[in-house]
Formats: structure tokens, sequence, C-alpha cells
């Protein structure tokens, strides 16, 4: 007796509900890194190269898997509008698997406004891959008055 396609896809839909382990596994992507958590600033070892400041404020942290490794999205506040050429700058993994990620961000060129909170937010995202994510554990962005961190 033949077995159609959609007996072997339903048997297939079958087999993986049943294996409820696999939502708490580390294979899942979604539980690669729980959610973010405020850190005490850390002080870095090396003098920046950057020319860029430290936002003010990390709002937020969220690593999101992506195919091939994660995005980290961060939200940081400055003190007024007018702040640009933001960037999450990796500094090198320590031996505890930690990598710090500083939110690097240049000041307006002329004096601007300070307006609302939600206006001054900026948003910057960097993508690591699998390979970068295999040594590392903990995962901070670094303000210049606080920062945030994921743990996975």
């Amino acid at each position: 007796m033949p077995v159609s396609r959609r007996h072997v896809v339903l048997g297939l839909a079958v087999a993986l509900a049943g294996c409820g382990k696999l939502r708490q596994s580390k294979l899942n992507p979604f539980n690669w890194f729980k959610k973010s958590r405020p850190e005490p600033v850390m002080a870095m070892p090396v003098a920046p190269v950057d020319d860029r400041m430290l936002v003010e404020n990390v709002l937020s942290l969220a690593v999101e898997p992506f195919p091939g490794g994660a995005i980290i999205r961060a939200t940081g506040l400055p003190p007024t509008q007018g702040y640009w050429d933001a960037e999450l700058v990796a500094q090198p993994v320590d031996e505890n698997g930690k990598l710090v990620l500083e939110f690097r961000i240049f000041p307006p060129i002329e004096r601007t406004a300070v307006n609302t909170p939600q206006s001054r937010e900026v948003v910057v995202a960097l993508f690591l891959s699998n390979i970068k994510l295999a040594q590392v554990g903990e995962i901070i962005v670094q303000g210049e008055a606080n920062a945030r961190s994921a743990r996975r």
C-alpha cells in the first residue's frame, strides 16, 4: 500500500509535536539569550580608538535569533536631538565569555533642542555569526551612565 506525501508530513508533524523538550533545548534559537537586565558601567582596560562618545543611556537590549547567528539591537537615549553615526563597537571577548559592545555616537554639529525622549531615541543593530557567538555567554551593551546585558 503506497504512503502518500500527506501521510508522511502528518506523521512527521505529530512526531515533532511530541518532542516537548525541543522547546527548552539549546538547539532552539529562541532560547539562546534571555531578556536584558541593567548592569553597572565597566571600566575598559584599553583607551578607545573611536572618536565618538558613548551614548548617555542604554534603554533596551534585544538579542534576536537570525539564520547563521543573531542580531543584537540596542536603543540609546542621548541628551539632545541631532546625534548621528551610531554603532555598536565590539571589544574583545574576555576569558569569561563576556562580549562588551560600546554604544558609540557622534554629537550634533550645531546646538539642538532637547525635546521628548521618544524623539531622541537612537536604535542600532549588529549581526554576530554563530561562530562568534559560540564563545560568548553574555553580551553587554555599554553606555556612559549605564549598561544592559543579556545572558544565555
